[in-house]
């Protein structure tokens, strides 16, 4: 009999977990150039790789890459490694390559001529190399720069004319606009691919940026964007071809019925933008769940449908105001991360940037959703980048397959996954990284993987925990709301509660909050996404330590039981 307790007792968590298999995460080593494999980008061997991008500005009117009077080149792709990213979505204009008179132009000229005195100064001190040299070849030098620091990069035409983008009558919109001659695009694009044949960190041309304004159609875009990818696969067969869509990058909802027609296969990737004011105001003056339900089921049908068809597709752009006191944009980032993470999509931040040499007439201005600050030296903004390192590496995709399919629970307000240190003590948010799987099934249960051990519900206000006995209520977890990110159980008494973090990142069981018609209220600390993976975590602890289990309060318990056994 004595036998029989302690091996029910150990039953109730697989060999896996007393024997742990520890499976290293080793660093991925990209074989470039980079494919396509159905939704996913993946390199030359087959693995999936996610392009986890930040923009750098190069398309205004000095046509420098920004930050570089301000700090060295080699300092700032440094920096940009070190902050995870990598990948750079490096931004130029169309006329630094078509423009006869800027062919010679020198950085130095080019700041003289706007009057910056100051850049000057500081581009002589920090990247001095590069103060007399012609605009596309500084631009040359820092694509070098990034690829010495293993960063892979897009080029992307952002514009054709030097200047801030975008507005619906800047000229620069549309295929016909003053600005916008498709042959002299075209032959940018040629001369942009030419150029960066053979460099091996340049894996991607994005073709335009927003493409907006009363003239655009779908007829041209067709009839154009065929031919901008044909001439860039062309120019240069190794880069992936991003083609956005339509009313400033938001729309390709065309292509559901009708997709493009090209000669080449294995290197298309379509591209959108997102950010909070895509919708104006509607996280501030709306309820959050309502708004993120109706924003994410729109972007589903203007282009993430794209996905379910087979095609990658680059949130392109998507970011915040750093300074954490946009209620518009708190809201909406925390739907963003959940969605991303949902899907697993590649992306790029905007932006990098702290400062620019000169943006819309104003000398040195601040950039409050850049990750840098003004002087290029620290993050802007740390907890940020704490929150968008768990969509930096990919949760799935070919290659990604270290262990079998499974959910973590990701928690997109902290950027943190829900993770336990043992059976017995309380849940708490940690690095998704650390997380171990969990199954949700049929009967709407979450149960660690591997094991019996499930998530309940006790009592409102007090820690959630795992137990063996699921098929109560309490053990019933389902996705509520609109957004259809609280997890929503019953507590001890019957009452109706939510998933919740306290402010020491305890997992506990509160009353549901913002599930009605409330714009003042915001539901971010109850929500979570249960995200697919087959990614295995990097923590080496097993589920049931034995140390843990004899500093327990039961350990009474456990001697008993192992005292049996060896009777």
């Amino acid at each position: 009999m004595g036998r029989f307790f302690f091996f029910a007792f150990f039953s109730l968590v697989s060999l896996t977990v007393i024997f742990p298999t520890v499976i290293p995460q080793s660093k991925l080593v990209m074989a470039l150039p980079l494919y396509t494999n159905s939704r996913w980008i993946v390199d030359e061997g087959g693995q999936r790789v996610k392009l986890a991008c930040v923009n750098w500005v190069s398309h205004l009117e000095p046509m420098v890459t920004e930050g570089l009077s301000k700090q060295p080149m080699d300092a700032i792709s440094k920096n940009i490694a070190s902050m995870g990213f990598n990948c750079v979505r490096l931004t130029w204009p169309l006329f630094l390559v078509t423009n006869d008179s800027l062919a010679s132009v020198t950085v130095r000229q080019s700041f003289q001529s706007l009057g910056l005195s100051e850049s000057i100064s500081g581009i002589q001190v920090n990247n001095p190399s590069i103060i007399d040299l012609p605009l596309i070849k500084a631009y040359q030098v820092v694509v070098s720069s990034l690829g010495a620091n293993n960063i892979m990069v897009i080029l992307d035409n952002h514009i054709s004319k030097p200047g801030w983008c975008c507005s619906s009558s800047d000229g620069n919109g549309f295929f016909g606009d003053k600005y916008f001659n498709p042959d002299l695009w075209i032959k940018g694009l040629t001369q942009m691919a030419t150029i960066f044949n053979g460099v091996s960190n340049v894996v991607g041309m994005s073709l335009r940026n927003e493409l907006r304004g009363p003239r655009q159609n779908v007829s041209d875009w067709y009839r154009y964007m065929q031919k901008g990818a044909e001439a860039v696969h062309s120019a240069n067969s190794d880069v992936l071809v991003i083609l956005s869509g339509l009313s400033y990058d938001k729309d390709l909802s065309f292509l559901r019925n009708q997709q493009v027609n090209l000669t080449f296969t294995g290197k298309l990737v379509f591209e959108m933008h997102w950010y909070g004011f895509s919708d104006g105001q509607a996280w501030l003056s709306g309820n959050p769940n309502q708004v993120c339900g109706r924003v994410v089921d729109n972007m589903m049908r203007l282009s993430g449908f794209l996905l379910d068809q087979g095609w990658p597709l680059l949130v392109s752009e998507f970011g915040m105001d750093l300074r954490g006191t946009n209620v518009n944009d708190n809201r909406y980032i925390n739907c963003f991360l959940a969605t991303v993470a949902e899907l697993d999509l590649d992306w790029a931040l905007w932006t990098l940037v702290g400062s620019y040499y000169l943006r819309e007439g104003v000398i040195g201005l601040n950039e409050v959703y850049g990750v840098l600050d003004w002087n290029w030296c620290d993050n802007r903004n740390s907890s940020f980048l704490q929150r968008i390192s768990a969509v930096q590496s990919p949760f799935r995709g070919p290659g990604i397959s270290e262990t079998n399919l499974h959910k973590v629970i990701f928690h997109p307000l902290t950027g943190l996954c829900v993770l336990r240190k043992s059976l017995f003590e309380p849940l708490r948010l940690g690095p998704c990284t650390d997380s171990e799987g969990w199954s949700y099934s049929a009967q709407k249960t979450l149960t660690l993987k591997g094991t019996y051990f499930c998530l309940q519900a006790n009592e409102l206000e007090n820690p959630a925990k795992l137990g063996i006995i699921c098929t109560d209520s309490t053990s019933k977890w389902e996705t509520i709301s609109d957004s259809k990110m609280h997890l929503s159980t019953k507590v001890n008494n019957g009452s109706t509660a939510c998933l919740d973090v306290d402010s020491e990142n305890t997992i506990v069981v509160s009353t549901c909050k913002c599930l009605r018609r409330d714009n003042m209220c915001d539901p971010g600390s109850q929500w979570f996404k249960l995200v697919d993976s087959t990614r295995s975590s990097s923590s080496t602890k097993s589920f049931l330590q034995m140390d843990s289990i004899l500093a327990l309060p039961s350990k009474d318990f456990v001697w008993k039981l192992l005292r049996s056994a060896l009777e």
